[in-house]
């Protein structure tokens, strides 16, 4: 009898640890619970997702659909072929556990979120209606092995940098709309194993997949030229519905090291010494005879080989030396008046934003490597054009004014109408004959001398429409004036309502900032993503943003580049890269973009030698206190007056951090930061508490924690 209790004695507690220990298991992460419930209220037809709930809950231990855990932390979400449609929330990024994640064959026709689960090892986003950009956090995923976006609608270039994706093992970008060359960081892919690149809209050479360890690869239905690389040949690639010349490919330069694949057998390299140890055969070292023969002639037939090709080699030296000492002279001889006649070339706007076609000289070296480059890269190797060549001027859609109508419209350029002034020229307030006020921009001489070279300015920027760019109404080109008339705003630009506005200008709110903000992203994402060629406007700032009655901003001197000779390095608005090699980018546009958002957050000039030395400029100052909240909220422009949700103030400050990086590939596309700004008005506007434009605080239900007192 006593044994008998003490059994049920020992049954119980075992019962009861095995309740404690699956208790402990099934709680969920709070976070992780947090976010799958925001998760779940962003998705319609949600009766498909079984056991989830909108609050509270706990999917580790109530088995809902889909989701996996690990130690109490939410591991894997599958989800695929349910019908659901909505969005996927803004938190993805918090589920830093999540190793896998699979929403494909949903019908979620949207934008991608801009932050994905950041340590993902699979990640299936096929047949879902997405549309735009791939979002930049995709190169961050240094664990991804599985990635497969195939059957949406992405399109345009693929920014994405896969140098850090050097684990991934498989790449489905199929049936989309992805253009342009294939990006060169595909270089880094060691471990792919399967492309499927079909059916898009993919330009340029395979040169950059062709050391890739490949087994299977599908370029079909494309816009690929050249060859087939001969590395890849061994894999039977799938081309069908391209350019691609079928017959020999050209040999490569002189001097290019042959390029091989790596074996795509793993772990055969170390296969004879295995082998050897198993033990079958006689001896230690495995060799019979017959294989010691056999290696003895294969020496001697490659050194036979190895001699015939130094004795042809030899005897061909002086000629090439000769050659080298011709090819090493810069041009081939000219007659002399083509040398006097010869300078460099007026370049216009528009092809300033491409790369030369060609060069004008004859040179006698060999073609060089066709390198692709990626989508923000200036062609700064461009030979010297000795001949320049006419400019061909586009229709341009702007009205034609004459020196005289502009001179009476501002008064001879009365210095009283003078409203700006910049290193490209002078800025003045204007009244046409039908009471219209202009604002005519004069360019200086000395930034631009040449007629054509205008015209074919003033043409693209008559293509530039937008309503957060400032418009050209008309110009004026003769008796060697250069004006531009463009549409006036009285409130002036940022940079006035920032810093020189007077006691009786209201600052501007945290909502109007915001504002400002994401109508100048949109007008830069329109420049770099929109327009073709992708126009840099190479000195964007707070003075170029102008205001009208609504502050709503409009970016002026568009499509100006060309004009603008040295970067500025005390302005504070040049990104590190521009500093050191003079060369713009559309990424470099994207730090000044970051620089600007960073005056709006703090209300500081990007450089203050006023300031003790350690704060004079506003990045480095700012930067490591970015997602520090208590610091953070000690930047804000007191000019707020602590009037602004703390957690917009965290996603503005997100944003900027991103955009200031000091690599420019880890600086997203502008459609990117867009897609952020406009999720943080949309978080704004569903707040049940917000500010209005007044600045005064209307009450409501909402949480006391997401607006500073």
């Amino acid at each position: 009898m006593r044994k008998a209790e003490e059994l049920l004695v020992a049954l119980a507690a075992a019962l009861l640890l095995v309740g404690i220990l699956s208790s402990a298991n099934a709680a969920t992460d709070p976070n992780d619970v947090s976010n799958l419930n925001l998760l779940f209220t962003s998705l319609n037809s949600a009766q498909q997702l079984t056991n989830w709930k909108q609050s509270g809950g706990d999917p580790c231990g109530e088995n809902w659909k889909g989701v996996t855990c690990s130690n109490s932390k939410v591991s894997e979400i599958k989800i695929p072929g349910l019908g659901l449609s909505g969005n996927m929330g803004y938190q993805l990024d918090k589920f830093t556990s999540l190793t896998v994640f699979d929403i494909s064959n949903n019908n979620l026709g949207n934008q991608l979120p801009y932050q994905l689960p950041p340590n993902l090892q699979r990640l299936n986003l096929a047949n879902c209606g997405f549309s735009g950009l791939l979002p930049y956090s995709i190169s961050l995923m240094s664990p991804l092995k599985y990635l497969n976006v195939s059957r949406n609608q992405f399109s345009g270039q693929v920014t994405l940098q896969f140098t850090s994706l050097t684990s991934l093992t498989t790449l489905d970008f199929s049936y989309n709309a992805m253009s342009d060359n294939l990006p060169q960081s595909f270089q880094f892919l060691t471990s792919i194993h399967d492309m499927y690149l079909q059916n898009n809209q993919f330009a340029g050479t395979l040169d950059v997949l062709a050391t890739l360890p490949l087994q299977n690869l599908n370029v079909e239905n494309n816009r690929f030229t050249g060859w087939v690389p001969e590395q890849l040949k061994s894999i039977n690639p799938k081309t069908s519905g391209n350019q691609l010349s079928t017959g020999p490919a050209p040999p490569p330069p002189p001097g290019t090291p042959p390029a091989t694949r790596p074996n795509r057998n793993r772990g055969s390299g170390g296969g004879g010494s295995s082998n050897n140890s198993g033990g079958g055969g006689g001896g230690s070292s495995g060799i019979g005879a017959g294989a010691i023969v056999g290696i003895v002639i294969s020496v001697l037939v490659v050194g036979a080989i190895a001699a015939f090709f130094i004795l042809k080699r030899r005897s061909r030296r002086k000629p090439s030396a000769d050659l080298e000492k011709l090819n090493n002279r810069p041009f081939a001889p000219q007659p002399p008046h083509e040398v006097e006649e010869s300078k460099p070339p007026q370049i216009s706007a528009a092809a300033n934003m491409k790369a030369f076609d060609e060069p004008s000289v004859i040179s006698l070296r060999p073609p060089p490597i066709d390198r692709l480059k990626s989508f923000d890269e200036d062609d700064v190797t461009a030979m010297p054009i000795v001949t320049p060549k006419k400019v061909n001027i586009a229709p341009i859609d702007a009205k034609s004014f004459s020196v005289a109508d502009l001179q009476i419209a501002t008064d001879s350029f009365n210095v009283e109408n003078l409203i700006g002034e910049g290193s490209i020229g002078r800025v003045f307030r204007a009244q046409l004959d039908d009471g219209k006020v202009v604002a005519v921009k004069k360019i200086n001489a000395s930034v631009l001398s040449n007629s054509d070279d205008f015209l074919a300015i003033v043409s693209e920027i008559s293509l530039l429409h937008h309503p957060n760019i400032v418009e050209l109404i008309g110009y004026c080109c003769e008796h060697g004036q250069h004006l531009l008339v463009y549409e006036f705003h009285k409130n002036g630009s940022l940079h006035e309502f920032l810093y020189l506005s007077d006691e009786y200008t209201k600052p501007l709110t945290w909502n109007s900032r915001v504002k400002i903000a994401l109508g100048t992203a949109r007008a830069l994402e329109y420049l770099h993503e929109v327009c073709s060629p992708s126009v840099i406007h190479k000195n964007f700032k707070s003075a170029n943003i102008l205001l009208d009655n609504e502050l709503s901003p409009h970016l002026s001197d568009c499509a100006l580049a060309s004009l603008v000779s040295e970067p500025d390095q005390a302005s504070g608005y040049s990104a590190p890269e521009v500093a050191m090699s003079g060369v713009y980018t559309i990424k470099s546009d994207v730090y000044s973009f970051g620089v600007v958002m960073l005056e709006l957050l703090t209300g500081r000039t990007p450089f203050d030698s006023s300031r003790p030395r350690s704060e004079q400029s506003l990045v480095r100052w700012a930067t490591p206190q970015l997602h520090d909240i208590d610091a953070l909220s000690k930047m804000v422009d007191p000019a707020l007056k602590s009037l602004y949700p703390v957690k917009s103030l965290s996603r503005f400050a997100d944003v900027i951090a991103l955009c200031v990086q000091p690599e420019p590939e880890f600086r997203p596309p502008m459609s990117e930061v867009v897609q952020a700004l406009v999720r943080l008005v949309q978080r704004a506007n569903m707040s049940k508490r917000t500010f209005g434009n007044d600045g005064a605080a209307r009450a409501g239900s909402g949480d006391a924690d997401d607006y500073t007192p």
